[in-house]
């Protein structure tokens, strides 16, 4: 693995997406309209948006993330970018981590907008330190990322893209806290949430936002999220070849 071949495919990478208007709009516009119907949506209760602003900020994390991600990466396969790519001297690892640290800085970006987006806008009060909850949120955001570079090497097209969304998001949003408590689960549900990521995302993000914890107390949110992340992106390598 050479540090000089990651950094020019993360570069070819970033290049690429800034000049795609419809992808930049998917990253910056979209999550903004989404929050803004959301808070628009809820009816009025103090202190509501408060208590489900860490959930949906982990939630949207997650998802247009590993839109964008999943969708990115298989472009640059159906361009044939990749083979092209394959056939230079560059290994597996080389290919991941370069799609990885170019998306990752637009994936940066998008959260942080929706982070200042939503507190700031819809006036949403936390105790916590903003910059551990950005820092914190950025863990969910490589986990989501390598996530959807792991389903688009198994995709074949973008509507196969899509359908991974449904097998692999949707059943985290239902179990993982964002529209219920896990705790009022029954038990085999809340055995399948402990394997979760959105689960320990949302449970950290509100003990820094709601109860005014630091990025210490919550190690096992965080060491749960990096194996995640870093699983993920192993999976991802393992599987480049053969699924390209």
């Amino acid at each position: 693995m050479s540090l000089d071949r990651v950094l020019a495919i993360a570069r070819r990478v970033i290049l690429q997406i800034r000049y795609d208007r419809r992808t930049l709009a998917l990253l910056f516009l979209v999550p903004l309209v989404v929050m803004t119907l959301v808070n628009l949506s809820m009816p009025e209760m103090p202190g509501l948006l408060d208590y489900l602003a860490p959930a949906l900020l982990a939630a949207l994390a997650l998802f247009f993330v590993f839109i964008l991600t999943s969708v990115s990466f298989l472009r640059e396969r159906l361009q044939g970018t990749l083979e092209r790519l394959q056939a230079s001297p560059v290994t597996r690892g080389d290919i991941v981590l370069g799609y990885w640290l170019g998306l990752l800085l637009f994936a940066a970006i998008q959260s942080l907008i929706i982070l200042l987006y939503t507190i700031w806008v819809f006036r949403v009060h936390y105790r916590g330190s903003l910059a551990e909850v950005f820092l914190f949120q950025m863990l969910i955001t490589a986990g989501g990322l390598n996530m959807g570079i792991l389903a688009s090497t198994y995709a074949r097209n973008e509507f196969q893209v899509v359908q991974f969304i449904p097998l692999l998001l949707l059943p985290q949003f239902f179990l993982g806290g964002l529209l219920w408590p896990v705790e009022q689960m029954p038990g085999y549900l809340q055995a399948l949430a402990r394997i979760l990521p959105l689960t320990y995302a949302i449970k950290g993000l509100r003990a820094i936002m709601l109860d005014g914890k630091g990025l210490l107390d919550t190690l096992p949110q965080l060491a749960f999220l990096g194996v995640f992340a870093a699983v993920m992106l192993f999976l991802a390598a393992l599987t480049l070849r053969r699924a390209s």
